[in-house]
């Protein structure tokens, strides 16, 4: 979550530089033979390696790459081999083929033994007074699909039960640890709970992804090397890092230079700036995902730090979704490129996205009248009250990791305050915020309006999933609670009729709409960029409307190959796409197999060095964090 600090001592500048042309003979043959390092860089925080307390997309990013699934995501979303290479269903039985022979990085065989213990961890952590693992963000991929139990008939076959038919399991993302390393330590451990040291998973990872994290610095940045023992075809990149920047300009001036070969979470100014830059390629992809203010529904009540009861008022909510022009915000914030925010299941899936019955619009009028009518009175100063007679003041807030945020807060401030609320706006750091939005019985709900966004699944029912009253204290963060929501997310998990499952599915989105936990701000898109100068073979996932990184899964590294082999080769996925994660650099050219960001990062330090008169070397491992 925090960057590596940065010293800039002009006065010694012609001394490091004597120092550095000194050691230039010494260093030349280890860049030469340096490994070809993929570096992509993300706005996002880099807190953890151990996947259940998996947050934001960049964990899962990491994750992916340590880790295979037990079925991968093609280009195009559909399911193809990962940890096992073949399945098939039978009614409530799912029959998995793991691939003979396959061994983890370390060299030890990977079986359905391995299986079964990753899938029985969380159906243990059910029963446990906790729940669930870690953040609880990937046991309802198991849950949610119905599983009941997972068994090994032998070391290549996983034989999955569930309790009605669905496919859910073939887009699940848990991953498959290794039961050897894992084993050693309790639930409560592997689920970081209080009262135990946490497992934190620390590098070198023990995995059969593609590559695996050898460095980490929580923070900072995560270097990864090429698995040797991987089963896929032969891989581009020997390494891969990614990197965490606190500035998404310093990030995009990073790719501009070649310090890095792909981003991640630009704004949209830079965005527009480095698509004029040569060997560079921007992608804009399709949002599978929003930007909300959510609302803390549980207000003031027990077990809740809301300032006011005001916030688990449904007429209070639906107000001043009037006193939000999601038009206006995606012009200013966006600069255009995204659509104004309606229900929660966003337009990227099309067979299932539908615009609500009753839309608001806005109308600052419209709001005053509503929130008279619901008993919030205006003062002799104009201010507005609650029900209990006390000026409402709301706290705003989001995650430093989204700065374009801060526009979006300037004009909810000035849109409230037309209706006599006052809104206190403040940025929040990234790991603070996400305990604070957790509920009871596990966090305090210590806010009142907040702003973040999600990113599904190909299928809706994870962000459908947030807003079941079993998940408040969970991944709830708004703690809606609604018990024919409940009963609806029930019903679409197990319905095979496409048409009868959309029906649900619009009753859904419709409710939400309307009792406006959230209110849909936008549905950003997502704004990549990637050199084209050191690797080639760069494919969107989707295909159309998708992005070369920060999809599903490993796919898009599985799929580059060098420039320095391929010199003729054209990028390929031309259609604009979103998703990319910032990376340790600093003294690489960014083009051939010459680089070496491991220098980059030492040429960081060794200023460092330099400066203070110290020699010091560390390497440290992991921990982990989404939105």
């Amino acid at each position: 979550m925090r960057p590596s600090i940065r010293a800039r001592l002009a006065a010694a500048a012609a001394t490091i530089g004597l120092i550095l042309a000194g050691l230039s003979t010494s260093l030349a043959p280890v860049a030469a033979a340096d490994p070809l390092i993929l570096k992509a860089g993300t706005d996002q925080d880099l807190q953890v390696l151990n996947p259940w307390n998996s947050v934001v997309v960049a964990d899962f990013e990491v994750f992916t790459l340590n880790y295979d699934l037990l079925v991968n995501f093609g280009q195009d979303l559909e399911p193809v081999p990962g940890f096992a290479e073949s399945w098939e269903q039978d009614g409530l039985t799912w029959t998995f083929h793991i691939r003979p022979g396959m061994l983890w990085s370390d060299g030890e065989p990977a079986t359905s033994a391995d299986v079964v213990y990753t899938y029985q961890l969380i159906l243990d952590a059910v029963d446990t007074e906790y729940g669930c693992l870690g953040q609880c963000y990937l046991d309802g991929y198991l849950l949610n699909a119905g599983v009941t139990s997972v068994t090994a008939p032998d070391p290549e076959t996983v034989v999955i039960e569930t309790e009605f038919e669905n496919t859910l399991l073939l887009q699940n993302y848990v991953p498959i640890l290794p039961e050897h390393i894992w084993s050693e330590h309790s639930l409560e451990e592997i689920g970081n709970h209080e009262g135990v040291e946490p497992f934190l998973n620390e590098a070198p990872v023990v995995g059969t992804g593609p590559y695996q994290a050898v460095e980490f610095e929580a923070g900072n940045f995560v270097r990864m090397a090429k698995n040797p023992n991987y089963w896929g075809e032969e891989l581009a990149a020997d390494e891969v890092i990614i990197q965490h920047f606190a500035s998404t300009d310093t990030m995009a001036q990073a790719l501009k230079t070649g310090e890095l070969d792909y981003v991640r979470g630009v704004l949209a100014d830079q965005f527009s700036d480095l698509a004029d830059e040569p060997d560079i390629v921007t992608v804009e992809g399709v949002a599978n995902g929003y930007t909300e203010l959510s609302f803390n529904t549980g207000g003031n009540s027990e077990g809740y730090a809301g300032s006011t009861a005001a916030l688990a008022d449904v007429a209070f909510r639906d107000a001043l979704g009037y006193a939000i022009d999601q038009e206006a915000l995606v012009e200013a914030t966006l600069g255009g490129y995204g659509e104004p925010g309606t229900t929660i299941i966003p337009p990227f899936h099309t067979r299932w996205h539908v615009e609500p019955d009753n839309p608001r619009t806005f109308d600052l009028a419209e709001a005053d009248r509503r929130l008279t009518a619901a008993g919030y009175a205006l003062n002799a100063d104009g201010r507005r009250l609650d029900k209990s007679g006390a000026p409402i003041t709301l706290r705003l807030t989001w995650p430093d990791s989204e700065e374009e945020n801060a526009t979006n807060a300037q004009f909810i401030v000035e849109w409230f305050d037309e209706l006599g609320i006052t809104v206190d706006a403040a940025v929040t750091e990234e790991g603070a915020l996400i305990d604070a939005v957790t509920g009871p019985p596990n966090g305090p709900a210590d806010y009142d309006i907040y702003m973040w966004g999600w990113v599904g699944d190909p299928d809706p029912t994870s962000l459908l999933n947030f807003f079941r009253s079993e998940e408040i204290g969970y991944s709830s963060d708004s703690f809606y609670s609604n018990p024919h929501y409940d009963e609806l997310f029930l019903e679409q998990r197990a319905e095979s009729d496409e048409a009868t499952r959309k029906g649900i599915l619009a009753e859904m989105q419709n409710l939400v709409y309307d009792e406006a936990p959230y209110h849909i701000l936008y549905y950003d898109a997502e704004l990549h960029a990637y050199r084209t100068d050191k690797f080639a073979g760069w494919t969107n996932q989707p295909s159309v409307g998708g992005t070369p990184l920060f999809g599903y899964g490993s796919y898009g590294y599985t799929q580059l190959t060098s420039v320095a082999t391929e010199p003729t080769a054209e990028p390929s996925g031309a259609a604009p796409s979103a998703g990319a994660t910032p990376a340790p650099s600093g003294s690489g050219s960014g083009t051939g197999a010459g680089d070496s960001t491991p220098l980059i990062i030492g040429a960081a330090a060794l200023v460092a060095i330099i400066v203070v008169g110290l020699l010091v070397m560390r390497r440290r491992g992991p921990r982990t964090e989404e939105e």
